[in-house]
């Protein structure tokens, strides 16, 4: 009883994480599936099995492209957090920090920072707001670690989802295979009738 309990278990966590994202059964019995309502032909199994498969395909383009805006937000999120560290240093002197701030595309101007304990950080939407040096370090930190874990979902997701592009493609196989065998069976006993 315990052990059925942990295996289920183990089971409804494997759904919850991949939500979303419905599980394509793999077709043992090629016969009783073409008996259930829906499945009057092949063609129409076929198609049933090709929209599911399209849905999949829709799926990983919109993972995908979470996955690379995840892989270009984690190294400026680095990056950020190293200059923040560098002006914690600096913090501690009287000197101006010399830097190169970005114009425009490929245009930097060069300018001389005295030491602050004050950071603008932009949170996206053209919305930006300044934070003490501790804080920033603290946000971005948090934000991190959240980007790596989602990136880390993101991957667990997209291989769950070539798992179902194969079982999909593998049961389109096995229905059109299971429809080119009662087609020949059909035609053999048309020819054996003629006979």
């Amino acid at each position: 009883m315990a052990a059925t309990m942990d295996n289920s278990n183990a089971a409804q966590a494997t759904k919850k994480k991949h939500l979303g994202i419905p599980e394509a059964v793999f077709l043992e019995d090629v016969d009783s599936f073409m008996k259930q309502p829906g499945n009057e032909t092949a063609d129409a199994a076929l198609r049933r099995l090709d929209e599911q498969y399209q849905k999949y395909k829709y799926m990983e383009v919109n993972l995908s492209q979470k996955k690379a805006r995840l892989q270009n937000q984690i190294p400026q999120i680095t990056q950020t957090l190293e200059i923040l560290q560098h002006m914690q240093k600096k913090k501690e002197t009287t000197e101006p920090m010399e830097t190169h701030f970005l114009l425009a595309e490929s245009v930097y101007c060069k300018a001389l920072v005295p030491p602050t304990d004050k950071v603008g950080l932009w949170l996206g939407a053209n919305v930006m707001l300044e934070y003490d040096i501790d804080e920033a370090q603290a946000l971005l930190e948090q934000n991190l670690s959240t980007a790596s874990r989602n990136l880390e979902t993101l991957e667990e997701d997209l291989d769950f989802l070539r798992d179902q592009f194969t079982t999909t493609e593998v049961n389109m196989a096995r229905v059109y295979n299971w429809d080119v065998m009662r087609r020949s069976k059909e035609n053999l006993i048309k020819s054996a009738d003629k006979s």
